[in-house]
């Protein structure tokens, strides 16, 4: 939000720089993050005098020039070629020095030198009205008052208003401080804190008077909910121009471009107080009334920007006796507006309410200032006063006559919020005891009226224009920021209590798996849970948005895999193609009518597996290296028992596994579909493992965990090379052995597998060492050799398996 110091003055007379000022009101709580400057003509007209024509002759050497001799002020006159037609001598004239910056109408700067044009030397550069930045025309050089004393700087000559306008990031919460009266309001209360007392200066409507009743327009509000407050007035006989100078470089100061002296009144008093104005043509209200209403779903209805919309049935509408004119509070319609042939007009100043605004505005994807100040609720109670302000600024300005009585329409006036404020609660929150006065003075300077006074604390009333404070703990914020959060003393020793908590509890877990990921290689993702419904747009239990930010973001997720997929594009876009990602984060579905949520811990590998150096050759990512990260991820975390089987139904997965614990799958991973990486653009394989979060953590083994002395007897490692069939996978030939024997058998290793020459057709060579370790004695030879035996021998009678 921009804030122009000069008006921000109007309200205060305040003689601080900007940047002090700035300061202060950062410490209320409205957040300065920047200072700009601006100039209602750019460059200020630095370099540029008032010269005195002393001749003007013919160029020797071109029709179409002169020659001139201009005293600006100097010892000896400058010589400057000029191809007006109207220079002539005697004339007093802008005159733009050597090394003077001018800009085009585009902003872009230009610099004044010293040169020669057809062979004669040239000085400077007498200049025209938009040359300058004064005025639009071009067809001459500007003529200026011949009282005027050659070498006067034009900043003098002209009335040039130079401000500095502050950026403030608003909080949602402050909608009292949408305008330059809320902030005034607040740079005021910070003043009477440092003992500095300013008058808090505001617009006078005391002159206004109805001129005659000639135009009269009825209002009907049958929607009082949507609209507790309706006011408006019609002025005549007024002429729809350009505004004064002063306020259009108020709108330029705030970014603002300047239409026409109607509309630019109605966005002065939106800036000034906070209440947004519109204004309709009132020839073009049909049967001379308005309605406030909403129509029915699938209205037509063409807005300013010439955009056909499809109403909603909730959206709140103001109409005339044909049908809509305007989206209360949002946008108005290209048929009612006000244009350059508008001789008389009906001002519409009302409080809409804020959800109902803002469910409006996110439907048609429409953000106006007026639609920013209703969303998040202004002062029902300016309603009137800002209406009386823009009618005066109108009979000033466009010369037109106040036509009608005020027509207020506020059947339910809103019941004042009462706060009773003791003051430990302010002292035990703060930290620090504030003197009763201070506490008294800052409350009275916020407007916040004290009803009753007792030992515990204070009885108050709260204005109506922060809608934002409703409890004690808001009181005691407004008191905090005013007060000065610098001037709260911090002690040297700071108490705290230690929580006693699990070290299963979730947060720890996610934090020991998101460190063992880290280690090998892996960076954190965290991405939107909102997504297209393109995406979705098969998933019936896809749940979706019913104010949605933008068709983008209008459905919540279904799977991790689609959200992930879009940052591995993003990263591949960028050439960064190697990728080893990790999230943890939630699904959400809507089954049996119920909404339900899903934890996940979401993998995702592109790309090589590890850099290519003078020492290690690259590997390339494969199937494998993802089943080897989600098995230490089980490892990790002691969860034992799982079976795998294979993938057949899910459409994400090319091909792939799950890992599966008393029938309940704790996760799935694979090589993610072609369909699936053509969505997203990606040109290579992606491999995707999606963990159950949910039910990992039902897995997870929270028995006490058990220590065991360092075995003191040597361990025995023996091989075999079998000779098994093709379709046998070496998870049998692991769990034959563990079957075989349970007690001395520790460890088993598949170290080769050869499916060569010299092998009979259909069968393949695996390579398996077998660990073997007695913790309380030494093996012998006789031992070793009976288990080797017995492992032998059932393996070939289950696998029919021979020694090589």
């Amino acid at each position: 939000m921009k804030i122009s110091y000069n008006w921000l003055k109007q309200f205060v007379q305040i003689d601080w720089d900007a940047q002090k000022t700035g300061e202060l009101l950062t410490d209320l709580g409205l957040e300065v993050e920047g200072i700009s400057q601006f100039e209602s003509v750019k460059g200020g007209l630095k370099g540029i005098v008032v010269g005195h024509v002393l001749t003007c002759e013919k160029h020797p050497n071109a029709d179409r020039l002169k020659l001139t001799t201009v005293d600006v002020g100097q010892e000896v006159p400058l010589q400057i070629v000029c191809g007006a037609p109207n220079v002539a001598a005697g004339q007093k004239v802008p005159v733009a020095t050597i090394g003077t910056t001018l800009y085009t109408k585009e902003g872009e700067a230009w610099v004044i030198k010293k040169g020669k044009i057809r062979g004669e030397a040239s000085q400077g550069m007498i200049c025209a009205e938009d040359e300058i930045g004064v005025g639009e025309s071009h067809d001459g050089i500007m003529v200026l008052n011949e009282e005027l004393v050659p070498g006067t700087p034009c900043s003098k000559v002209f009335e040039i208003e130079n401000d500095e306008v502050f950026e403030i990031g608003l909080t949602p919460n402050r909608a009292d401080a949408m305008s330059h009266f809320g902030v005034a309001r607040d740079l005021k209360a910070g003043l009477e804190q440092q003992e500095i007392q300013k008058e808090f200066v505001t617009p006078s409507v005391s002159n206004f008077s109805i001129d005659n009743r000639s135009l009269k327009v009825d209002v009907e509000v049958l929607e009082s909910e949507l609209a507790p407050r309706y006011c408006g007035v019609t002025i005549s006989n007024l002429v729809v121009q350009d505004s004064p100078d002063w306020l259009k470089n108020r709108l330029k100061a705030i970014g603002l471009t300047p239409i026409n002296n109607v509309v630019d009144v109605t966005n002065y008093v939106l800036h000034e107080l906070g209440q947004p104005l519109h204004a309709f043509d009132a020839t073009k209200i049909k049967g001379s009334k308005v309605e406030v209403k909403t129509l029915p779903a699938g209205t037509k209805f063409t807005t300013l920007d010439e955009v056909e919309r499809e109403l909603h049935e909730d959206d709140l509408m103001i109409c005339d006796a044909d049908g809509p004119m305007c989206i209360a509070g949002v946008f108005g319609g290209i048929h009612s507006g006000v244009t350059e042939h508008t001789t008389s007009i009906f001002l519409e100043s009302a409080y809409f309410d804020p959800v109902s605004i803002r469910k409006t505005a996110k439907r048609h994807g429409l953000n106006t200032d007026a639609s920013f100040r209703f969303e998040r609720g202004i002062d029902i109670n300016m309603t009137k006063y800002a209406l009386k302000r823009a009618a005066l600024l109108l009979r000033e300005i466009a010369g037109g006559y106040i036509t009608s009585e005020i027509v207020d329409l506020f059947p339910k006036k809103p019941q004042d919020r009462q706060v009773f404020l003791t003051f430990n609660k302010i002292n035990s929150l703060i930290g620090q005891e504030i003197p009763q006065d201070t506490i008294k003075s800052i409350l009275s300077s916020l407007e916040i009226r004290i009803n009753n006074v007792t030992e515990s604390g204070l009885g108050l009333t709260i204005p109506t224009y922060r809608v934002d404070v409703t409890r004690e703990v808001d009181v005691i914020e407004e008191i905090l920021r005013v007060y000065g959060y610098n001037n709260i003393d911090f002690k040297e020793k700071l108490n705290a209590s230690i929580a006693k908590s699990s070290r299963f509890e979730n947060h720890r877990i996610q934090d020991v798996i998101g460190d063992t990921l880290a280690a090998k290689g892996f960076f954190e993702i965290m991405t939107n849970s909102l997504v297209s419904s393109d995406i979705t747009l098969d998933d019936e239990s896809a749940v979706q948005m019913l104010n949605p930010l933008s068709s983008d973001l209008s459905v919540l997720r279904t799977s991790m895999l689609h959200s992930g997929l879009q940052t591995v594009s993003y990263n591949h876009n960028r050439q960064k193609t190697d990728l080893k990602l990790f999230e943890f984060g939630k699904t959400y579905h809507k089954i049996d009518g119920k909404h339900k949520e899903k934890q996940h811990l979401a993998i995702f590998i592109s790309g090589e597996r590890t850099q290519s150096s003078w020492a290690v050759a690259s590997r390339k990512s494969d199937f494998f290296y993802l089943k080897g990260i989600v098995a230490n991820v089980f490892e990790r975390l002691g969860v034992q028992g799982i079976d795998t089987k294979p993938l057949t139904s899910d459409i994400d997965y090319a091909e792939g596994i799950s890992y599966v614990k008393d029938n309940k799958e704790l996760a799935s991973l694979g090589l993610v579909g072609k369909s699936s990486l053509k969505r997203f653009d990606i040109k290579q394989e992606v491999f995707y493992a999606d963990l159950d979060w949910d039910a990992i953590l039902e897995s997870i083994n929270t028995k006490n965990m058990v220590f065991q002395e360092i075995p003191k007897f040597p361990e025995v490692t023996r091989d075999f090379a079998l000779l098994l069939d093709d379709s046998i996978s070496f998870q049998k030939v692991y769990d034959i052995a563990w079957k075989t024997e349970k007690k001395l058998l520790k460890k088993v290793n598949l170290f080769d597998v050869y499916t060569g020459k010299n092998l009979p057709e259909g069968k393949k060579s695996y390579a398996v060492s077998f660990t073997l370790m007695d913790e309380k004695k030494t093996l012998t030879d006789k031992q070793i050799d009976k288990i080797m035996g017995k492992l032998l021998a059932q393996y070939q009678k289950e696998l029919g398996a021979e020694l090589r």
